[in-house]
């Protein structure tokens, strides 16, 4: 069932992210954060969330409210990088399973995504005869995966995978992804839907707007269009 967008000024209002990076508790900064993006309408949200070890993850059809709540029952909030998502569903009917954010088959690799891509079931054709397989609907753990095979293939870093696999799709997204390989730092990604990213004293703030971290800091740039920006902690 595809679900009504909502197109302003060219922009998708579907979805919110949220990222942080840094020296505090990432949680409940995204919780808040997914709280203050709820204007943006939604229908199921989730959380990742990295404890130094491994991927924290818990995600639901509902509210924020319902999030947090399962977040505090069923995983370890603790962890200083982490990525939070409010979902409209396109691709994939609102519940649990396609909830944002989704795997790669490894587990390695994790995103939230806004936006659409259109040529996801060709590619998703692809990745199956190659092996893959996918627990939800979605576009976007295509996606997650498209990054994870030419990660492989390439025998390339994150940020790089990220670029060469944007280079294939077709749609609009703005996504932010973990490698837990990589644990100093979150790629992000924009064309056709928002984001913002907020700079502190070495922290990192990724988000739909700024809404989510304008007490942490009024330095933020939004990405244009195409634009990728790995976010790195300890580096200019």
């Amino acid at each position: 069932a595809e679900s009504l967008t909502i197109i302003i000024n060219n922009e998708y209002i579907m979805c919110g992210i949220v990222g942080y990076i840094g020296h505090r508790e990432a949680y409940p900064i995204i919780i808040k954060g997914l709280e203050r993006l709820e204007y943006r309408g939604y229908d199921s949200a989730g959380v990742a969330l990295f404890d130094g070890e491994k991927i924290n993850l818990a995600k639901t059809k509902g509210k924020v409210s319902e999030l947090k709540k399962k977040s505090e029952e069923t995983i370890s909030t603790k962890g200083s990088i982490g990525i939070g998502h409010t979902r409209w569903a396109t691709h994939g009917v609102p519940n649990d399973v396609n909830s944002h954010p989704h795997y790669s088959n490894s587990g390695e690799l994790v995103i939230i995504h806004n936006g659409i891509i259109e040529n996801y079931e060709s590619i998703k054709t692809e990745l199956i005869k190659r092996g893959y397989t996918f627990e939800s609907d979605t576009d976007t753990e295509v996606l997650i995966n498209l990054i994870e095979e030419v990660q492989k293939k390439e025998k390339v870093k994150l940020g790089k995978a990220v670029q060469l696999a944007l280079n294939e799709v077709v749609g609009a997204y703005a996504i932010a992804v973990f490698d837990i390989k990589k644990p100093d730092e979150i790629v992000v990604a924009k064309l056709g839907s928002p984001l913002a990213i907020g700079m502190g004293d070495n922290e990192f703030f990724i988000a739909s707007d700024a809404s989510p971290f304008i007490e942490f800091t009024n330095n933020a740039i939004y990405l244009e269009d195409e634009e990728m920006a790995i976010i790195r902690l300890g580096k200019e």
